[in-house]
């Protein structure tokens, strides 16, 4: 929170610092002033801002000088300083050199202040030095060597192209900018030859004086002692500020320091021409000696700059690398390709900062010279593992974007293939869908199979960052494409493995609608292609997110996969896999139709059953109303189910049966009218009596003779099935059903109140009077089977088919049928035993009756 604060009170100052000096200035009309970064100059007066062009959004610094630090200076010392520093300005935008500061806006002036822009600084090298514990600011060994050959060019060109003595050679003029490069700065002391009438050349000396301020002239620590000592200036004089430099940077301060002591100064000028030099033990060994030579009090015996070049010291791999960087807008497209394939040999050995901002700015430059593309993609992407996701999207990933739209050199793509994890790792999501997909749908489009295949093969590894429509419309219609129609069979195999890969991260209907019907269109049989498809099936089934539908597996796979395993050059495992294939296939085929079919019997016998049963017991009740209305009265229709037994088994004893009390429920109801039609379509044969049984029933029909003659005579009477159409009776069809109690089972009547001629009682037994056959009047005696008076035109055959067809359609409809208990042997043997007495006339039981 600390660091926050201070942050936001740093801002806050340099924004009300700003807000008061650049107002007026005309460079804020142009320039958009951002936070500062650094101060340079004389006594570090200039302070360095960050910003950028408005128009163009161009990166610049902008130096600013606030006349407001002048206002304790005598009037005369502050013009004269202001005019030192607008003649230093000016000169410094005249001179145009790669190692000296480039000014892209001159020299604005306002009432309160003095600015103009250059290009990005990073600091000045008295800001690095000074603040050398900060390890963003701490220099390499390499930067220090490879900074002084930059001044030691710049140095050559102001000397011996321009004629200039810049004479102000100090660590506050000597920029740093944000390539790394060492730039010349601070000309405001600078001399210009004023060549002599004989042509040679001169450049006049201004002696100190101690009456101008300290900062309106040139700074004694770095200055010659030739000056002071012999008021001769030549280019000479720089060397020597250019050894103090040297030592600067290494010890952390000048050999000594005067201020405005000039006096002391003449008297150290006078020790170095006794050769007494400070301690060097900070500067390297290999540089030692050149640089007692640079400090040599006379400046005829100092060595030359391009001397100084050929020294061990600056014999290193590294600086050599980075000064044919520096020269490299001289070399042709051979010289290039031969450098930058050796490149990546040296760019491990050099440290991180000096590959990402000395040597990947000019690696850049070349994307406009698309022959080197291939030659220099490789190194920049080497230099992108070793940085952090933060410097990637900053300093890498902008220059990237337009080459990722290029498909010449065909090498590009096959670059960005070969590296596509690290774009992947590094490359934030959105710029992977804006500019990486793209760059992969050109690869699948490509005419090289290897591209082809390093597409193929990188595709899965990023699939989640495919949107659906992406995967749809764009990714897979490029695949099944290239799969039909190359001619290449490693490339068709990647194909299918891609698509494997990414079957995970799709949904169910796009693979049953777009993979499986392209896996058919597949002419290639070779078995590298069949394995491949195998196992497209194989995943699409065992993916619970997948799966393969019944019917898709029945009419689609399995006709498909059969022809396949009888391939000419299947090996036994490869044949082994794809039946083992197709059996899972059928296996799954059965067991899910299996359940299908047994779900929808349980369906039909829940619901079918519903409806039939309510059909029949409106028929039941129907001719139950009939039958009461014949006989004028008027019962519940539960009786007509009273005559059903619950069900025994076959081996229980006889015993009196149980009366069934009145059924109120419809799967009673169910039971009841299934169990009559079966009755009625197949009686069931009596068993043969047993001795126990008949003797039981001769002794049961000794008490009641008169009952059991009735009896017998009214089965007798029951018409044959004939073809005499004498019936007429509206209901061709009736049915009367009794359930015997225990007395009526041993047909013994005990009284005449037991019996119910027309069945309106609840006794044992009953007469129902039906409608007159020929005009007889006919009663018949209800019995606990069921029993059937059917009309005269009508066959006995006929009726019983189509109680049987109705029968089969219930049972059907029944999920179990309820099993009734037949007739007991008692019954039977009864019923059989009245068969054999006389039949007794129809008078006769009238006469009775009365």
């Amino acid at each position: 929170m600390d660091m926050i604060n201070k942050f936001y009170s740093s801002a806050v100052h340099t924004v009300s610092t700003l807000s008061g000096v650049l107002p007026g200035n005309n460079v804020t009309r142009e320039y958009e002033v951002l936070e500062q970064v650094c101060t340079a100059g004389v006594g570090l007066m200039w302070k360095v801002y960050n910003g950028y062009k408005k128009s163009t959004k161009q990166e610049v610094s902008v130096f600013v000088f606030e006349k407001k630090l002048l206002e304790r200076w005598s009037k005369d010392d502050r013009e004269t300083m202001l005019e030192t520093l607008r003649r230093g300005v000016q000169q410094l935008t005249k001179i145009r050199h790669p190692h000296v500061l480039t000014v892209q806006h001159p020299l604005e002036e306002s009432r309160d202040s003095l600015a103009f822009a250059t290009e990005p600084v990073f600091a000045s090298l008295s800001n690095v030095v000074g603040d050398a514990v900060r390890s963003e600011k701490k220099l390499y060994d390499v930067e220090i060597r490879h900074g002084l050959l930059q001044l030691f060019d710049g140095l050559q060109f102001l000397h011996n192209d321009a004629k200039i003595v810049h004479r102000n050679i100090s660590a506050e003029t000597i920029v740093i900018n944000k390539n790394r490069s060492w730039k010349l700065f601070g000309f405001d002391f600078c001399i210009a030859n004023q060549p002599a009438t004989d042509g040679t050349p001169h450049w006049p000396c201004r002696e100190y004086t101690t009456s101008m301020h300290v900062l309106a002239q040139p700074s004694l620590e770095y200055t010659a002692p030739e000056l002071a000592l012999n008021s001769v200036n030549t280019p000479d004089s720089d060397l020597f500020s250019l050894g103090v430099l040297i030592f600067t940077i290494y010890a952390g301060k000048p050999l000594k320091m005067f201020g405005s002591d000039y006096s002391g100064f003449r008297r150290y000028c006078n020790e170095l021409n006794q050769r007494k030099y400070p301690a060097m033990n900070a500067v390297p060994n290999e540089l030692t000696e050149s640089l007692k030579a640079l400090l040599h009090p006379s400046a005829s015996l100092r060595p030359k700059l391009h001397e100084l070049k050929q020294i061990v010291y600056f014999q290193d791999v590294g600086v050599k690398t980075l000064s044919y960087l520096d020269s490299l807008y001289q070399w042709d497209n051979l010289q290039k390709s031969k450098f930058y394939k050796g490149l990546p040999q040296i760019i491990p050995t050099l440290p991180h900062r000096v590959n990402l901002h000395s040597i990947l700015p000019y690696l850049v430059k070349e994307f406009v010279n698309s022959p080197m593309i291939p030659f220099v993609l490789p190194n920049v992407l080497l230099i992108a593992e070793m940085s952090s996701q933060r410097e990637y999207c900053d300093h890498i990933l902008p220059h990237l974007k337009p080459i990722f739209k290029l498909t010449d050199p065909i090498q590009i793509l096959l670059i960005f293939m070969q590296k596509m994890d690290l774009l992947l790792k590094l490359t934030p999501a959105e710029d992977v869908k804006q500019s990486v997909l793209p760059l992969l749908y050109r690869s699948l489009e490509c005419d090289m199979p290897q591209i082809q295949e390093l597409c193929l093969a990188v595709l899965p590894t990023f699939s989640t960052l495919i949107d659906y429509n992406a995967m749809k419309n764009s990714v897979l219609p490029r695949i099944k494409k290239l799969c039909l129609q190359s001619s290449n069979v490693s490339v068709k195999v990647n194909c299918l493995i891609s698509i494997g890969k990414l079957l995970e991260n799709l949904d169910k209907w796009l693979v049953l609608d777009e993979i499986l019907p392209f896996l058919q269109q597949i002419q290639s049989r070779e078995p590298a292609i069949i394995m491949g498809i195998i196992g497209i099936y194989k995943i699409a089934m065992t993916n619970t997110k997948l799966g393969i539908t019944k019917d898709v597996m029945a009419h689609k796979c399995v006709p498909f996969l059969v022809p396949l395993s009888v391939e000419n050059g299947l090996t036994i495992a490869q044949f082994n896999t794809i039946i083992a294939l197709i059996k899972e296939m059928l296996g799954r085929v059965e067991q899910e139709q299996r359940e299908k079919l047994q779900q929808l019997s349980t369906i039909q016998r829940d619901n079918k059953p519903k409806d039939a049963s309510e059909i029949l017991a409106n028929e039941m009740e129907n001719s139950t109303i009939s039958a009461s209305s014949a006989s004028n009265g008027n019962k519940n229709n539960d009786d007509m189910f009273s005559g059903f037994t619950v069900g025994q088994s076959q081996g229980a004893p006889v015993a009196a049966a149980s009366t069934l009390a009145p059924m109120k429920n419809r799967e009673q109801l169910k039971i009841s009218h299934n169990t009559m039609n079966m009755q009625a379509v197949a009686p069931a044969l009596p068993a043969a009596p047993t001795a126990a049984g008949a003797g039981a029933a001769a002794a049961a029909t000794k008490p009641d003779i008169l009952s059991s003659l009735m009896q017998s005579n009214l089965s007798s009477l029951a018409p044959a099935p004939s073809t005499n159409n004498g019936w007429h009776s509206a209901n061709p069809l009736v049915m009367n059903h009794q359930l015997a109690s225990p007395q009526a089972s041993n047909n013994n009547f005990s009284s005449l109140d037991n019996l119910d001629p027309f069945g309106s009682g609840s006794g044992s037994g009953g007469v129902s009077k039906p409608s007159s056959t020929n005009g007889a009047n006919m009663y018949t005696l209800q019995q606990p089977q069921v029993n059937y008076i059917y009309p005269t035109g009508y066959s006995l055959n006929s009726i019983q088919q189509q109680q049987q067809q109705q029968s089969l359609a219930m049972n059907k409809a029944m999920a179990q049928p309820a099993t009734l208990v037949p007739q007991t042997q008692s019954q039977l043997m009864q019923a059989t035993d009245n068969q054999n007495l006389n039949a007794l006339s129809q008078q006769d039981i009238l006469n009775f009756l009365n």
